[in-house]
């Protein structure tokens, strides 16, 4: 299939190729942020990010729903720019779905496109939730352990269940009738309570459970880096969640850089030990009592990390494209950690659920964002317009939808 392709003169330099970049401003303003043109991929034809400042070119792909024609579209894009420049293009992506697709068609998509991927076999094991339980305890990967369903009674202690996937539940029925609005898991008060709740029964084919480590939001941590193809690191820096919604289970709002040694040593090692190539997030629990950490989930793709890396003075997408493009490996690099990531959306929301358990009252929650320096999900001072496109649209979309009722009523009461 022909992809839609349009790129502006000034970003086709050879020495400098662009990266077609399959992911949101989140991801595109690291590449801008250090002078690396990117050609945003995307299905939807009013994509915000097509409007950002750092948006060299636009690639329109089919929808979603059709892998095979994406994918073609893909292929065709790296084509016709690698026999444009003379030379291959990095691709970079920022979700599962497009992990996974790169992934069925490594080989085809490697013949177009720069790209650091993990081996096969430890690739199939990050992608579905029960297959990286079986790999990280074949490397010896700390994990909490896993149930179950025959057993689940028997666990007096608390249990989690979360997805069995990393693709296509966010707006399925088991997020709709179990998981609730951007909850990645449920947390029971035993195994009991778990195998009690008929909507857990009925889903429990399409969910995981393990035992649920101890401890709030504050013993969430992550290690982010990028490794060379023998699994080398070659960059990478340790984050941790401030808040989330919900929280425990739910999707990051509020989070920060970190420096640690101890918990560096702990993401180096599993990342050697799985062994993992190209860019990583490594997501791991603190045991408040045992002090003891375990990995919860491995991501090997670019992720939102990375624009709180790049403006605290480590852009590890930066590193991944010097490294693909000319085998450039850095010096050892440092960073600040005076900077922070802030959903104001998702945030409030954390903080009225936390209010309501009286964790947190709102003097507190106004003055930890009234004294962080920020970046955010779409918004950006000196990016401004795929903020106020992603307004409109949501106008627009809010108003088809009130259009539509309308029309309905009207049939209705005719």
């Amino acid at each position: 299939m022909v992809s839609m392709l349009e790129v502006r003169d000034r970003y086709m330099r050879t020495e400098q190729p662009p990266v077609l970049l399959a992911a949101g401003t989140v991801l595109l303003r690291p590449l801008g942020m250090a002078g690396i043109p990117a050609i945003v991929a995307s299905s939807e034809g009013d994509d915000p990010t097509f409007a950002s400042r750092y948006c060299g070119g636009r690639c329109l792909l089919p929808p979603r729903s059709e892998p095979t024609a994406l994918v073609d579209a893909l292929l065709d894009a790296g084509e016709r720019l690698s026999s444009r420049l003379g030379r291959r293009v990095p691709l970079m992506y920022g979700e599962d779905y497009f992990l996974e697709l790169i992934y069925m068609h490594r080989e085809r998509l490697q013949e177009k496109f720069l790209l650091l991927l993990c081996d096969p076999d430890v690739a199939i094991g990050l992608l579905t939730k029960d297959r990286f339980d079986e790999l990280a305890r074949a490397r010896g990967v700390p994990v909490p352990r896993s149930l179950d369903w025959d057993i689940l009674s028997e666990i007096d202690g608390p249990v989690l269940a979360k997805p069995r996937s990393k693709c296509d539940w966010h707006h399925s029925m088991l997020q709709a009738r179990l998981l609730g609005d951007c909850s990645k898991a449920l947390v029971f008060e035993n195994g009991g309570a778990a195998m009690a709740q008929a909507s857990v029964a009925s889903f429990r084919d399409q969910l995981v459970f393990q035992e649920y480590v101890r401890g709030n939001d504050r013993q969430l941590w992550s290690f982010h880096g990028v490794s060379d193809e023998q699994g080398k690191l070659l960059a990478s820096f340790v984050g941790r969640k401030l808040r989330t919604f919900p929280p425990l289970t739910g999707e990051s709002s509020f989070i920060e850089m970190i420096e640690n040694d101890e918990l560096a040593a702990f993401g180096r090692r599993i990342a050697e030990q799985l062994p993992l190539k190209g860019p990583f997030k490594i997501d791991f629990k603190t045991d408040p009592e045992s002090g003891q950490h375990f990995a919860l989930e491995v991501n090997a793709r670019f992720n939102l990390w990375h624009c709180l890396g790049a403006a605290n003075g480590l852009n590890l997408m930066e590193v991944a494209y010097n490294y693909v493009v000319a085998g450039r490996r850095p010096p050892r690099l440092s960073y600040r950690t005076d900077t922070r990531y802030f959903s104001l959306p998702l945030d409030w929301r954390a903080y009225r659920a936390l209010s309501r358990q009286g964790q947190l009252n709102l003097a507190d929650w106004v003055s930890s964002i009234l004294f962080s320096r920020t970046v955010y999900n779409v918004f950006a001072w000196s990016d401004p317009v795929p903020f106020a496109m992603a307004f409109v649209r949501k106008v627009r979309k809010l108003f088809s939808l009130m259009m539509a009722c309308g029309r309905q009523w009207l049939s209705m009461a005719s």
